[in-house]
């Protein structure tokens, strides 16, 4: 699936996972609130407010009634380790097939960074 054809709030969940990854939102740190996040994304409340429900399924963050969403400790560590394991299984592959197509080496791929 295509970062185009992805449902937004799966876009907004890759955004907020990044984010959290990055250590924008360290474990412990409150998450912006639904309202607050649509805003700043010209989203729709209902469709941050899946994308948050997804982290809470997952464990990644918790909810304090009447306060806010918080990230957990590990969150991060979780997250990128889901997120590896995704590349390694889902994008690598692609990559890896078209620099075959295309003639590149892992080698001449490292010099050029």
């Amino acid at each position: 699936m295509t970062q185009q054809s992805r449902p937004v709030y799966l876009k907004l969940r890759d955004q907020i996972a990044a984010a959290i990854i990055e250590g924008e939102y360290a474990e412990g740190a409150m998450l912006p609130s639904v309202r607050a996040f649509a805003a700043a994304q010209g989203a729709n409340p209902l469709t941050v407010a899946k994308a948050y429900q997804q982290f809470q399924t997952d464990g990644l963050v918790e909810v304090q009634r009447g306060v806010g969403m918080y990230v957990v400790a590990g969150a991060a560590d979780k997250l990128r380790a889901t997120e590896r394991a995704q590349f390694l299984r889902e994008e690598w592959p692609e990559i890896r097939s078209r620099m075959d197509r295309l003639g590149i080496s892992t080698s001449e791929l490292l010099e050029s960074v």
